[in-house]
């Protein structure tokens, strides 16, 4: 194997671990996280303008009786860390989360029976990206994909509403929705979007082997590009004038009623 093969084969092994990370920032969640025995911390972050006392040495305790590495660095370089340094406190710190897969990973999945993903298409509000991760990581659903760009940022608040389940779920974080549902499109995979209009009621559906549920915006829905690429549109009957559920209660519903056979 020549240099160039391996410095490539290095890169794509750092870039598979980066992705099965979850970086999480502030002073009270870090805390909360190094507290947690069932989490694995890779690393802990702190900037050097941190003063100590008070909870910044709490921090330093847990993660010291924990074993877990401790990395000082500038403000500067805390801020690209974190991505937000207004809220970061200057702390920070990774989590191992082994359940998060590539969009490489899923593609690769083996292709005997069901393949049930799901994938969000705007979702902005942090409760309801929370309570979709739930329900996705106790479901027979086999992926939930969360695009960097578009989507709530995997924040704390997302990671109360799903009750510490953003950890363990099953998550692809890709940059952008819409060539990662191309790519699994190409790859024999249906794309299903759920809409009130000219759709098929999901109770006299019959699911493909190859599936990808695409859940949209809490307001304006499905964007546009994504509802040219969906093969399938689907529908929740309403009754007693009811016209819309919130998209995670509809998120719940279609990732166990939609994915029991898989």
């Amino acid at each position: 194997m020549n240099d160039t093969t391996s410095d490539s084969a290095a890169y794509l092994a750092r870039k598979a671990q980066f992705r099965q990370m979850l970086t999480l920032y502030g002073r009270k969640p870090v805390l909360e996280a190094l507290n947690d025995e069932s989490l694995t911390i890779h690393k802990l972050h702190l900037a050097d303008s941190n003063r100590g006392g008070g909870i910044v040495d709490e921090i330093v305790a847990a993660a010291e009786r924990r074993g877990v590495e401790l990395r000082h660095h500038s403000r500067s370089e805390l801020a690209r860390i974190s991505r937000n340094s207004k809220q970061d406190q200057g702390v920070a710190c990774d989590i191992a989360c082994p359940n998060y897969q590539s969009l490489e990973q899923l593609l690769a999945a083996p292709s005997a029976g069901h393949h049930h993903l799901m994938a969000l298409d705007g979702v902005t509000n942090p409760q309801n990206l929370g309570m979709i991760v739930r329900s996705v990581a106790a479901s027979p659903l086999h992926g939930l994909l969360v695009p960097d760009k578009g989507c709530a940022e995997l924040s704390s608040l997302v990671i109360k509403a799903s009750a510490g389940a953003l950890f363990k779920a099953p998550l692809c974080r890709v940059e952008r929705l819409l060539p990662a549902l191309r790519q699994l499109r190409d790859a024999g995979y249906t794309l299903a979007m759920l809409s009130s209009h000219r759709a098929t009621p999901m109770a006299q559906w019959q699911p493909p082997a190859k599936l990808v549920y695409v859940m949209g915006n809490e307001t304006h829905g499905v964007s546009a590009e994504v509802v040219e690429l969906c093969e399938q549109r689907l529908m929740i009957p309403m009754a007693n004038g009811v016209e819309s559920l919130n998209v995670a209660v509809a998120a719940a519903l279609v990732a166990f009623s939609g994915s029991l056979a898989g």
